[in-house]
């Protein structure tokens, strides 16, 4: 008696969980099968877990969190599918996330892995040729499910094994998204993140200073990266690097940044932005220190024909410089 349905209950699958509204909605198409699902979502100094978390709670979903810096920063320097518009390697992106849970899988004896991609909803990502390399990329490509789209894909090893009823499934395809605000309506899901966001490489801004980053320091640490969201970048005499705040929240991010061998530079006696040089950027070229001054004082608002006192502290040594600001056009060409 209930022989089948004990079966079913038994079954437990990997949810990739970007807390999206389609993660979501397949979670719960999961779960409606009487399916255990355990989530696991991934961090890197460009995405957070934030949003994933967020939904998690929400659907009342055990959420793991993995952070996969190191591997994703090997994949970025040369994906082996090339990027998107802007830094976004998606499809090896993807491929190395359905790699990690794929061995989440094996480690925790999980049946299957799933997703809430949409066939035809990214046109570089979510072609069906797409979903298949990935899959196949992955390692595990038979045990990667999407079950908001399983009708139109080629049947899986969960679906052919009775664990997962292939008829239940459906076969959302496309950009639009009437279908899933209404089943999240049936759902009772009325909070959730819009889509797409959330990815720094998908930014053209960032991408260029990460692009540059990769270029003119291949020895670049997780703080250059992190610099990278803040403030204005600016590349002086080649090599040399000037981070200029952009307003007080910038200020307090470079701030918390700072690490010995820096060099900050700051207005004496009006408020103004935080100049940082990092270690690495300024040794024996006092010129950019001085480029970094005039920096200072132009985003200071100090008049073209004023002087303006400028504080440069670089470890225990301490100084004042005297610098007009920099003019906007040399600016604009020393700008990333």
């Amino acid at each position: 008696m209930g022989g089948q349905s004990d079966k079913i209950l038994k079954v437990k699958a990997i949810a990739l969980f970007s807390g999206g509204l389609d993660s979501i909605l397949a979670a719960k198409v999961m779960q409606g099968l009487g399916i255990t699902v355990e989530g696991i979502t991934f961090e890197t100094p460009f995405f957070s877990a934030k949003k994933a978390e967020t939904a998690a709670k929400v659907i009342d979903l055990s959420l793991t969190v993995i952070n996969i810096t190191d591997a994703h920063l090997h994949m970025l320097q040369a994906p082996r599918y090339g990027y998107g518009k802007n830094m976004n390697p998606c499809i090896d992106c993807h491929t190395l996330m359905l790699k990690t849970a794929g061995a989440s899988m094996e480690a925790t004896g999980a049946d299957f892995v799933f997703t809430g991609e949409v066939l035809g909803q990214r046109p570089m990502s979510q072609t069906k040729q797409s979903l298949h390399v990935v899959a196949k990329n992955s390692g595990y490509g038979d045990a990667i499910l999407r079950p908001l789209s399983a009708q139109l894909l080629p049947e899986t090893r969960p679906e052919r094994e009775g664990k997962v009823d292939r008829t239940k499934l459906l076969a959302i395809q496309g950009r639009g998204r009437k279908t899933q605000i209404e089943m999240a309506r049936n759902y009772g899901i009325a909070d959730y993140a819009p889509p797409a966001g959330g990815c720094l490489l998908t930014d053209v801004n960032f991408s260029k200073r990460l692009r540059d980053l990769f270029d003119r320091q291949p020895g670049y640490t997780i703080r250059d990266i992190e610099l990278l969201k803040h403030g204005r970048h600016f590349r002086i005499h080649g090599n040399g690097k000037v981070i200029i705040g952009r307003n007080q929240a910038d200020n307090q991010a470079i701030d918390e940044l700072i690490r010995d061998g820096d060099t900050v530079l700051r207005m004496a006696d009006k408020p103004g932005p935080t100049a940082l040089v990092p270690h690495g950027h300024h040794e024996a070229d006092e010129t950019i220190l001085q480029v970094a001054a005039c920096l200072c004082a132009l985003y200071a608002g100090i008049s073209p024909d004023c002087e303006a006192s400028v504080i440069c502290t670089s470890g225990d040594t301490i100084r004042t410089m005297s610098a007009k600001p920099l003019a906007r056009e040399a600016a604009a060409d020393l700008l990333i």
